[in-house]
């Protein structure tokens, strides 16, 4: 059957992508025009928040993020050891402190009961922030983390880079987007090529904040507005009389470059259009796995379909990973690991973490690996994926 590689994840480009991008290739911006403002007024109502803010990657989007909140050297801020590495390090950008609390076993999401253990034992005002991260498309229940956060004054960076699309239902029954803006401070996504939306990188900030939204707008830029109502040089030295000249602009505080362009934007408006028919094909590829390993005595952490996961990744948790990754690999499927925990990564470890402080965490990456899940991975592929896998086992 197999004629080419499968990998994990791959990117899908149509010819109305390829139209929308060429078009915008021969309009008069290639950045700072109108599809950028275009792309975050569309993903501000897909995902139910009242500003979004368009940036190159999803790792700017977590920097800024953190400077809006005003991360100062020494505050400590908690997050999981389960997520890619900049989830983490965007606190080390502003010179904060990570605290990684440990993940539960049956969703691989950030434990609300290993984070209260820690802010319990510790003075009230010891912590700023916590950093859930929606793994592998699953949501973190959000409204139980602000309750918690309240109690404690801390903000909430939702890192939802794998759950555009991705939900929970709150105490009231009610569906609460990723991202909404509805119990998190601020919300980001990536558009990264394996990504549910690909603008070939990118990233995207959701708030209901009009304060952190005009602060994002302002750090994106290198720190400038051109805002008159909120100038501080006078008239007379920006080189106007009765009002400040057009080309006057100010530099406020230290931003950085963290710009989209419209070309960018352009495909991720055309991939946005159809991005709940990827989201469906997601999961019935989700349920297929399911079915074809529920009861398998070499499955170790299979779950079965979860309501509002948006299925990034399909995980599972296996006996001889390593035997299973590389056989996987000669038949030419390119399965994944997601992923090495951050408080084990060696830059980490120089602030005193070490084995046995995430057991769970721990214990997960020894046995998972993401299987391929991508909207354009065919019945025929993913049966041959999955006669591997049970050939692998015997």
């Amino acid at each position: 059957m197999k004629t080419r590689a499968i990998p994990y994840g791959r990117q899908h480009i149509t010819e109305d992508d390829i139209k929308a991008v060429a078009e915008a290739l021969t309009s008069d911006y290639l950045t700072q025009g109108p599809k950028i403002s275009e792309f975050e007024e569309a993903f501000a109502h897909y995902v139910g928040a009242e500003y979004a803010v368009a940036v190159s990657n999803g790792t700017a989007a977590l920097h800024l993020c953190a400077l809006a909140l005003d991360v100062q050297p020494g505050d400590k801020v908690i997050t999981t050891p389960i997520t890619f590495a900049a989830s983490a390090n965007c606190v080390r950008y502003c010179g904060g402190e990570v605290v990684f609390a440990d993940i539960d076993p049956n969703t691989y999401l950030l434990d609300i009961n290993s984070v209260r253990a820690i802010l319990e034992n510790a003075p009230k005002g010891t912590y700023k922030g916590i950093i859930p991260v929606d793994f592998a498309g699953r949501a973190v229940n959000l409204e139980a983390f602000k309750e918690l956060a309240e109690a404690y004054d801390l903000w909430i960076i939702e890192d939802s880079c794998h759950a555009p699309g991705g939900y929970f239902m709150d105490s009231k029954g009610e569906r609460q987007n990723c991202g909404n803006g509805n119990f998190a401070d601020l919300a980001i996504f990536s558009f990264h090529p394996v990504k549910h939306i690909a603008s070939g990188e990118g990233g995207m900030i959701t708030t209901n904040s009009r304060e952190l939204y005009d602060t994002l707008l302002q750090l994106r830029t290198h720190g400038i507005l051109k805002d008159e109502s909120k100038f501080t040089n006078s008239i007379a030295f920006a080189g106007g009389e009765d009002g400040y000249p057009a080309w006057y602009m100010e530099m406020q505080q230290l931003g950085f470059n963290y710009r989209i362009t419209d070309f960018q934007c352009a495909l991720g408006l055309s991939q946005l259009k159809r991005a709940n028919q990827g989201l469906e094909r997601r999961r019935r590829i989700a349920e297929k796995y399911f079915k074809a390993f529920k009861g398998s005595p070499f499955i170790k952490g299979q779950s079965g379909i979860v309501a509002g996961h948006a299925y990034h990744l399909y995980v599972i948790e296996v006996e001889d990973r390593l035997g299973l990754y590389e056989y996987l690999r000669e038949q030419g499927i390119y399965a994944q690991i997601h992923y090495i925990p951050c408080h084990l990564m060696p830059y980490y470890r120089q602030f005193g973490w070490k084995e046995g402080d995430m057991p769970q965490a721990e214990k997960y990456y020894e046995g998972c690996i993401s299987l391929p899940m991508y909207p354009t991975l065919s019945d025929e592929e993913q049966d041959y994926v999955i006669e591997k896998i049970r050939s692998f086992y015997g």
